[in-house]
């Protein structure tokens, strides 16, 4: 099994450039939030369905609740914030 720094390294450039972008700064207000969601299922997070727009993210006991942006697609500057925090918390933050 590999470790949570060892995923960041198995996910594709697309993913990478996703990571790049949740945590470059400024912080970017304009990314999709679809991008963002697969950057964790890439991650081997849980993506769970809740009700609505509702979404709850989890992995190895942290778990993040967001609300999917609509009907715009991006993600406002409070939900990558929010992101960057998660992933932090599950050890994929850029080194």
């Amino acid at each position: 099994m590999l470790s949570d720094s060892d995923s960041i390294l198995t996910v594709n450039s697309r993913h990478r450039r996703t990571l790049e972008a949740l945590f470059a700064e400024p912080v970017n207000g304009n990314l999709e939030w679809s991008r963002t969601e697969a950057l964790f299922r890439a991650l081997g997070c849980n993506v769970i369905e809740g009700s609505g727009s509702s979404v709850t993210i989890e992995k190895a006991g942290a778990k993040a609740h967001f609300h999917r942006p609509h009907p715009a697609k991006s993600a406002l500057r409070y939900r990558v914030k929010d992101a960057r925090a998660f992933l932090r918390r599950i050890g994929a933050a850029p080194k």
